[in-house]
């Protein structure tokens, strides 16, 4: 994979390729299927064209909608690529070129999938960085899909603050996330300029919910131009109240037809949890809330979550 990296970066992107690989062996959901001569003719050639994204802020029903993804026979999916996933503050802070960027994703994706001997599907993945990749995907990949769920805030924010992943508390726990960043308040990428040392020490719930506006607004800020059988959109809400609907919707987006894959997507979907809608209410002080809305009050109202 040659790259025009500092030596000590290339050495880091090859030891996370294999550790890419090995995470994903151990997550991927296997096909009991036969080989055929299409499955033989992909083992060195994985098919890339239309691959699926699922894109969304950290606990707004990505991994859900993902693993319930992975069941569909014609998808090979793959939950989160750590060396993609590493790769995505290369690309934000523009340290890669495009024909480098495209060339290191496309391996990737590529090994994913030969890996399991499922070249033949469709390529899916869930990234939640990939919200400030919209633009690069869509490029790299002319004919991408992206699925955006969209979760309340105020929910996405109370289930990512249970996680250790940007609590105040673990700055000294000398642990460090797939991503690359150590657990606790240390600033990512998408941090604006200027506020690093309020990210630092602010609240953990004023952490999260900053991580929800930024990476939603930035996944709507680069969709509008995708045309409609390019860019799928649906709320997590809509998801748990009305799951057939929304499976139905999502199918005929993906163009699966098959009954057997559309029963087994809606038998997957049906399992979303009412209980996870609204914790908020119950989990947030008055304190809390003000944070959140003078973080992310415009945007929550935009989406109708405010009046």
């Amino acid at each position: 994979m040659p790259l025009n990296l500092l030596p000590n970066q290339n050495l880091e992107m090859l030891k996370l390729v294999r550790q890419t690989a090995k995470i994903d062996r151990g997550r991927y959901h296997k096909k009991d299927r036969s080989f055929s001569l299409t499955r033989l003719a992909h083992l060195t050639t994985p098919n890339l064209k239309q691959p699926i994204f699922i894109i969304g802020a950290p606990r707004s029903g990505t991994t859900f909608l993902g693993e319930s993804l992975a069941v569909i026979p014609e998808v090979s999916y793959h939950h989160e690529p750590v060396a993609t996933k590493f790769a995505a503050r290369y690309l934000y802070e523009k340290q890669w070129d495009f024909d480098q960027a495209k060339s290191f994703y496309s391996r990737i994706y590529s090994l994913l999938m030969m890996q399991h001997l499922d070249g033949d599907l469709f390529f899916a993945e869930k990234t939640p960085r990939n919200c400030f990749l919209v633009d690069f995907l869509a490029r790299a990949f002319p004919d991408s899909r992206f699925i955006h769920i969209i979760r309340d805030g105020r929910d996405a924010a109370v289930s990512h603050s249970k996680k250790p992943w940007l609590q105040a508390a673990q700055a000294t726990s000398g642990k460090i996330e797939p991503g690359g960043y150590p657990y606790g308040p240390s600033p990512r990428f998408w941090v604006e300029e200027g506020r690093e040392k309020e990210f630092e020490s602010t609240s953990d719930i004023h952490r999260c919910i900053w991580s929800w506006r930024r990476f939603t607004e930035s996944a709507l800020k680069s969709t509008p131009e995708l045309p409609s059988d390019r860019y799928h959109e649906l709320r997590y809400e809509s998801l748990v109240k009305s799951p057939d609907e929304e499976a139905a919707s999502l199918l005929d987006f993906l163009s699966i037809n098959s009954n057997q894959s559309r029963s087994i997507f809606h038998q997957a979907i049906s399992k979303a949890s009412p209980s996870s809608v609204g914790q908020w209410q119950k989990e947030l002080s008055d304190e809390q809330l003000k944070q959140i809305e003078d973080e992310a009050g415009i945007l929550l109202r935009e989406l109708n979550y405010l009046n």
